[in-house]
């Protein structure tokens, strides 16, 4: 005849299902962290090209953050270029793209503008570089007027037909 299992018992296995579940999650979410960064990471290079080439930017940075009183904005690439040119382009680097993201880069996009008043007249663009995207998401985001790059033999590269007429979201913001 096998021992009862006691009320004490049934807890303390409840208490480690519950505390190995809750290191699974903090391992799985430090997996995709790792993994987003090992994308962020591939992606810098292939942007710094396009944004050079493609757009004139001739000052580019990564991981940048800035802070507005408590607010906090951060950005995975940032261009901007003076001149003739005289433009900003946030770039958002996504594994998989989803339509959070598109969300995130239009508020992104919006919330610059207070967070730098500087960059008043100048142009302002967004792009979601992204490993993989449905087709659908992709055309989601060109339909908001952001640039869409993804990834073909380890080079990120804008993915947006030739007739695609970017948004310039300095034209709707107020200053």
């Amino acid at each position: 005849m096998e021992p009862e299992t006691s009320l004490e018992d049934i807890k303390k296995i409840l208490a480690r299902t519950a505390e190995l579940t809750e290191r699974n999650a903090k391992l799985i979410g430090d997996l995709g962290n790792k993994f987003d960064s090992f994308t962020e990471g591939m992606a810098m290079p292939s942007m710094e090209k396009v944004l050079r080439k493609q757009f004139g930017m001739t000052t580019i940075t990564t991981n940048y953050k800035t802070e507005y009183g408590s607010d906090t904005l951060e950005v995975d690439v940032l261009g901007i270029a003076n001149g003739v040119v005289n433009t900003v382009v946030l770039v958002e680097v996504k594994s998989h793209l989803k339509e959070r993201d598109i969300d995130q880069l239009l508020k992104n996009l919006d919330r610059f503008r207070r967070f730098h008043p500087e960059y008043s007249n100048k142009k302002l663009y967004g792009i979601l570089a992204c490993v993989q995207g449905s087709k659908e998401i992709r055309n989601k985001a060109m339909e908001a007027g952001i640039n869409v790059a993804s990834i073909h033999d380890e080079v990120f590269e804008l993915k947006t037909p030739a007739y695609f007429i970017p948004k310039d979201f300095s034209l709707n913001m107020v200053a």
